[in-house]
């Protein structure tokens, strides 16, 4: 995958100027290669050092999570404290949202949110090798350009490096309005991100080569601010860093920006400090006055830190499972009837089911396989078997699929859940079991 799928498509973008869509189908198609093909370590080393980074950082997380994107270094100067939620904005290999969760210890957590799925899924590999899981650490796909699956209020400090500069206008506007929304009053941001130094010439606003590289979409530091306060932001502050933005041209792999692929765009025929330079950038949104609640988990759907299920259980009814639990013959090696329901358990559930509560089941999934590969019908519900109960099915069949014949369980999903269990057999001592 690159940023110019096939010839035609990259020389059409060439004749721009370019849409929203031209920059964030491009980006997206530049970040997903690259997370695909990774980076060489070396020189992901050597830019992120230019740009902050310590050896003891580098030391500190998984060698896949740098891969040579950064413009800053924002975990350095945030003061993140223990106990505080962090968001990430654009967080590629997860380098940021490690060194951000060292910080806020277990009662904090840090959410990491990229375009890319494929950058997602590198990124969950990096943390599964920290043993850092959701809700703790949490790495979610979503676009930047879009209302962010983040509760409102909620975010301590907000993250994000060398990316609000590859959104196109509108999106940067969202973003910071976005940021504002899920941020505590009181909390802050640091960004390191890339401004034009002038304005741009239009051979290089046109240039989509360009806005890969970070620089294109640069936007001068008056706009930047404007931006900010307008969001809602106080207390704002620009620092230019002095790093060298040529750093991202000394790569054996011939890389030449912070964005580049290794299917790469042309080499930009400028001088890039010339037109741009890093920043690093500090706001507040401003105290309320009015207490705000500690949510359990900043994130608005706890499932979208998971993989999405490609499998379907297959649906049995309440009827059939009623016929198993009363079949004296049938044992565990049959069925078992799976409640994956946690704060919504009590008020009755199907007699002799397991509970593995869904927002931890995927992480369990090793676990509960090994409890029943063997069974071969595994029945999932929740209160109406329409989310949770599919969810945690899906995910097992999955499993099992991967696993390929070393199994012949099977994942099953109880129409209507446990409320029409409960009209059904509500009062029948053999069928329902109350806490």
């Amino acid at each position: 995958m690159s940023c110019c799928p096939t010839q035609p498509q990259c020389e059409a973008q060439e004749r721009l100027p370019l849409s929203d869509a031209v920059i964030t189908e491009a980006v997206n198609n530049a970040y997903s290669a690259k997370a695909k093909a990774g980076a060489d370590p070396t020189y992901a080393a050597n830019v992120a050092k230019a740009f902050g980074y310590t050896e003891d950082d580098l030391s500190a997380i998984p060698r896949e999570a740098n891969m040579g994107l950064s413009c800053g270094n924002p975990v350095g100067t945030a003061h993140i404290k223990e106990g505080e939620y962090v968001l990430d904005l654009g967080s590629g290999g997860g380098i940021d949202v490690f060194l951000a969760a060292s910080k806020v210890g277990p009662t904090g957590q840090v959410i990491g949110l990229d375009m890319s799925s494929e950058m997602i899924s590198l990124a969950r590999r990096n943390a599964a090798k920290q043993n850092l899981k959701p809700p703790h650490v949490a790495f979610v796909q979503a676009s930047l350009d879009k209302a962010l699956p983040i509760e409102p209020d909620s975010v301590d400090c907000i993250l994000s490096n060398c990316v609000v500069n590859l959104l196109h206008p509108a999106g940067k506007i969202n973003l910071l309005k976005e940021a504002y929304r899920v941020l505590k009053p009181g909390g802050r941001i640091v960004l390191d991100d890339i401004l034009a130094r002038a304005t741009l010439p239009d051979e290089i606003k046109q240039d989509v080569d360009a806005y890969i590289g970070c620089i294109s979409g640069a936007i001068e530091l008056h706009e930047y601010k404007e931006l900010l306060l307008e969001s809602g932001f106080t207390d704002v502050l620009f620092v230019e860093t002095k790093g060298d933005l040529n750093a991202y041209s000394q790569s054996d792999l011939g890389s030449n920006s912070c964005c580049s692929t290794t299917r790469l765009p042309k080499p930009l025929n400028f001088d890039v400090n010339k037109w741009a330079a890093p920043y690093q950038i500090y706001a507040v949104k401003p105290e309320s006055g009015v207490p705000i609640e500690r949510v359990p988990s900043a994130l608005f759907r706890w499932w979208d830190a998971y993989p999405t299920a490609k499998s379907s259980p297959l649906p049995i009814t309440p009827g059939d499972v009623a016929a198993l639990l009363r079949d004296k013959t049938k044992t565990k090696s049959d069925y078992a009837v799976i409640d994956v329901r946690r704060n919504d358990h009590g008020g009755g559930h199907v007699r002799g089911s397991y509970q593995w509560a869904a927002q931890t089941f995927y992480d369990d999934l090793p676990a509960f396989y090994e409890n029943f590969k063997d069974t071969k019908k595994v029945v999932f519900y929740c209160s109406s078997s329409a989310g949770r109960g599919p969810r945690c099915g899906g995910w097992y069949q999955d499993y099992l699929d991967a696993k390929g014949d070393q199994t012949n369980s099977t994942a099953y999903i109880l129409e209507g859940g446990v409320k029409v269990w409960l009209s059904k057999f509500g009062d029948q001592e053999d069928l329902v079991d109350k806490d």
